[in-house]
């Protein structure tokens, strides 16, 4: 089986229009629960994971959420990338692109969850093949569209998207090297068709479930947010 995961990738490059719509930006990274911006925490949950080597790739405009993470990590293994891409899939690209070759644990910014939920999922995953990729998974759906995941008994993923399933995905991966690499058919844009195909075409998936995820989009998704940081852990990153 496999060891620690030294590598990581966050996609901070959405638009973050519904939350700007609910009075909350300008930076979608930048919006705060329990007083720490989403892209401190999801650094912090990296870090906390073992991660040693991280990218982050935000808009083009956002060059206040790159100055943020250079001051408030000064020091650390922080790769910033500022590029404006055309889909999820396209900012993942962009991650992998800044990252050595091996497995990489990848986070979606809005992906909230408690600290050492986030360190479990990681520490099981990190148990699996080198050639498996894992998709956290959650029963909690909280969303307009979420992307179902179909599992069998061991964990294996059979299926993903649909009307329904087992869980639905939860905005943390750790891909193998291969998937990293494997290039999609034209068409594909986003990161959940990419993840469909996949499956699709026979590459080892496997889930792993967090109790429950907020997927923070909206201004009273913030406040599930809020009301779950009791549990949130010391923090692992920098003041």
């Amino acid at each position: 089986m496999s060891g620690a995961i030294r590598l990581g990738g966050i996609l901070a490059a959405g638009e973050g229009s519904r939350l700007r719509r609910d009075g909350f930006g300008p930076a979608k990274p930048l919006v705060t629960v329990a007083g720490v911006p989403l892209v401190a925490h999801a650094i912090e949950n990296l870090f906390a994971a073992g991660v040693e080597r991280l990218v982050v790739v935000f808009n083009e405009s956002e060059e206040d959420c790159a100055r943020y993470v250079r001051t408030r990590f000064p020091g650390r293994p922080i790769d910033v990338v500022l590029r404006d891409t055309a889909s999820s899939l396209e900012t993942f690209r962009a991650v992998s692109e800044g990252l050595p070759p091996g497995r990489a644990l990848v986070t979606t910014v809005d992906a909230w969850c408690p600290r050492e939920d986030f360190v479990r999922f990681s520490a099981e995953a990190a148990a699996a093949g080198d050639d498996e990729t894992v998709l956290a998974v959650t029963p909690f759906v909280d969303d307009e569209r979420p992307l179902w995941v179909e599992a069998d008994a061991s964990g294996r993923v059979q299926k993903i998207g649909g009307a329904t399933g087992t869980s639905v995905t939860a905005g943390a991966y750790l891909f193998s090297d291969t998937a990293r690499r494997r290039p999609a058919p034209a068409g594909l844009e986003r990161l959940r068709a990419y993840l469909a195909w996949l499956v699709a075409e026979g590459e080892p998936v496997r889930a792993v479930s967090i109790e429950k995820v907020i997927d923070v989009d909206r201004g009273r998704d913030v406040a599930a947010a809020e009301r779950m940081s009791g549990r949130l852990a010391p923090p692992g990153g920098r003041p």
